[in-house]
């Protein structure tokens, strides 16, 4: 598969036209939002394409990703995205808004597997090896055209995987239970945001 992979410095361009739903992720230099930046955001419009936008991490300043990211009225496709918007809220200071999640579709929908890993459902779905060999690598310097291509991959199937998982949520009548895990992800954000790591519903 070919895909068009292009590299932005600070900010999305201005004139690009992306769709209204839009797959998104994110690398950071660690999972700890304090001490870990924000290094990287790509997106996909599902075509086949990445684009990825590399922050001057002095002041994050991108207001045409910013612009998107909180736009109603597009909708961004995540995997695990409870790491990716807190990062995003944390460094670009925007809540993320109109969110899907093929984490969240996938262990509300593949009861029958208790793995959840995008290369599992990229596998399980479109039969595609993906590899993630530069998933615990470097994102803050210069970037190798292997880290690109792993940057895009984590973007361009979701739309499809996700299209897969909601017809098994609604197949199965856990479509709604799913809606419900969204509205709550912000929360969810905003807890890891606190420091409240634990589950709060537990004893």
């Amino acid at each position: 598969m070919n895909i068009d992979i292009k590299l932005h410095k600070n900010d999305l361009p201005d004139d690009l036209n992306l769709g209204n739903v839009i797959a998104v992720d994110g690398e950071f230099m660690g999972l700890n939002v304090r001490r870990d930046p924000l290094c990287l955001i790509q997106i996909s419009s599902g075509n086949n394409d990445a684009h990825i936008v590399q922050f001057d991490r002095i002041n994050y300043n991108a207001p045409n990703l910013v612009k998107i990211l909180a736009d109603n009225s597009i909708t961004k496709i995540f995997h695990y995205g409870r790491a990716d918007i807190a990062h995003i809220k944390y460094y670009l200071k925007v809540d993320t808004k109109n969110i899907l999640d093929t984490k969240i579709a996938s262990k509300l929908a593949r009861s029958y597997s208790d793995n959840h890993s995008l290369k599992t459902l990229i596998k399980e779905f479109l039969n595609v090896d993906v590899n993630k060999q530069f998933q615990s690598s470097d994102f803050g310097g210069e970037l190798s055209p292997s880290q690109l291509k792993y940057c895009a991959n984590d973007v361009i199937y979701l739309h499809r995987i996700h299209e897969q998982l909601n017809n098994i949520l609604e197949r199965e009548k856990r479509i709604n239970l799913y809606k419900d895990c969204l509205k709550f992800l912000k929360t969810r954000v905003d807890l890891d945001l606190a420091l409240f790591k634990d589950d709060i519903w537990s004893h």
